[in-house]
């Protein structure tokens, strides 16, 4: 069985290492109220007395060190300090004070009374720090009155009652404390709380430039990588000039991928891009230079907003290519009130579909994008109209970036 001395609790360490950590802590925090207390110790063995070998000065001699001793143990920490049962150790502290300071004929013997009343207040709670001074008080008053001891007596007995008084001093510090180190505990977990809120912020920095990299690098390769296929099985078959148009629209995508690299840039920084502007020069590069439809009037949007139309309408063209190649496609725009509704269509599919793995990314980043913003998106097939058996991506996004 192990030893109550050595028992190792959940905060960590012995109990006798971290009371001596705690200690030594306290000591470095209250310079000042144990050079008060050596202070009165050395004060009270040059002034007290008379101290001898026999009779009262006897008692006096005795009682001088085991007081002090009393005294210096209210700097012990206070895990160690309720261990040892504080209240109790109060009262035979103030006891032995008490009676220190009745039979001693001189001297400044009350200053041990009067600090240890004072710290009952500091490191008890209300009610006992108030008893065991009321009882300092009127063990005091009750020597005096009764004049029990060697005397002489020259000051009346309800001075002995002032011995209650410091605990006042005491609970008025001890309040001071409990704010001070509710405040500072306070602080801590706002400090916390900044942590956390700014590890959050770069982790959804970090989703950000990892979708805008997702859409860089997989839509663009993924269309210059089809492109390319398609100019192998031209030369295969020996259409040399069909061959050199898709060599050419692969170097035109790559223009776009140069081109699409600095949007990302621009996103990052949050530079504000003509939405409409951009949008046409996305539609014009993928082959839908008539596919946008814009209702409403036109209308400055927020940078963060504009990007992300431009990266859901990039998405959903390059799901179209790779899953509805040769569809007619049709992009709507509708500048509302309060919000942005954004309608990308494709018909159904009039080539084989390229068969390739996509990187599953797309739709998730774009749903990503729509709720960072506070919008709403659905994602379908269409059902009826000139598109019907196709695809449709549906966003409404409101007009300022709502945060998540």
């Amino acid at each position: 069985m192990m030893d109550a001395s050595t028992t190792t609790d959940a905060v960590g360490g012995s109990w006798p290492a971290r009371a001596l950590a705690d200690l030594r802590r306290q000591r470095r925090e209250n310079p000042l109220q144990l050079g008060l207390t050596i202070a009165v110790i050395v004060t009270g063995f040059v002034t007290v007395r008379p101290v001898g070998s026999s009779g009262w000065p006897l008692v006096t001699a005795i009682l001088l060190p085991v007081t002090s001793v009393l005294l210096l143990i209210r700097h012990i920490p206070d895990r160690v300090f309720h261990r040892i049962g504080g209240a109790a150790w109060m009262v035979v502290a103030v006891l032995t004070a008490t009676t220190l300071t009745v039979i001693s004929g001189d001297g400044t013997a009350y200053l041990f009374l009067f600090i240890l009343t004072g710290h009952a207040g500091l490191r008890l709670p209300a009610r006992p720090a108030v008893g065991i001074a009321g009882f300092a008080g009127l063990l005091f008053a009750g020597a005096l009155f009764f004049q029990l001891g060697p005397g002489p007596f020259t000051v009346p007995w309800w001075v002995g009652l002032t011995a209650a008084a410091p605990v006042l001093v005491g609970m008025n510090s001890r309040t001071q404390r409990a704010a001070m180190r509710s405040a500072i505990e306070a602080a801590e977990s706002a400090t916390r709380a900044t942590e956390a809120e700014a590890r959050s912020a770069v982790l959804a920095e970090r989703g950000r430039i990892a979708r805008d990299v997702h859409d860089v690098l997989a839509h663009s390769l993924a269309g210059v990588n089809m492109q390319l296929e398609l100019v192998d099985a031209l030369l295969e078959a020996g259409e040399l000039e069909r061959g050199r148009d898709a060599n050419a629209k692969a170097h035109s995508l790559v223009k776009e991928s140069l081109r699409q690299a600095q949007w990302t840039v621009h996103a990052l920084r949050e530079d504000a891009l003509p939405l409409l502007e951009s949008l046409q020069r996305l539609l014009e590069s993928s082959g839908q230079a008539e596919a946008l439809t814009v209702h409403g009037p036109v209308r400055p949007v927020p940078a963060k907003i504009g990007q992300n139309v431009l990266r859901i309408v990039q998405e959903a063209l390059t799901n179209a290519a790779r899953h509805a190649p040769g569809a007619s496609v049709q992009v709507e725009l509708d500048y509302r009130a309060d919000e942005i509704a954004l309608w990308v269509r494709n018909a159904a599919a009039v080539k084989p579909a390229i068969v390739d793995v996509g990187s599953g990314m797309g739709l998730i980043g774009m749903r990503e994008r729509v709720a960072l913003l506070g919008g709403t998106i659905t994602v379908g097939p269409v059902t009826e109209g000139p598109c019907a058996g196709g695809w449709e991506v549906a966003a409404v996004i409101p007009s300022s970036p709502t945060p998540p």
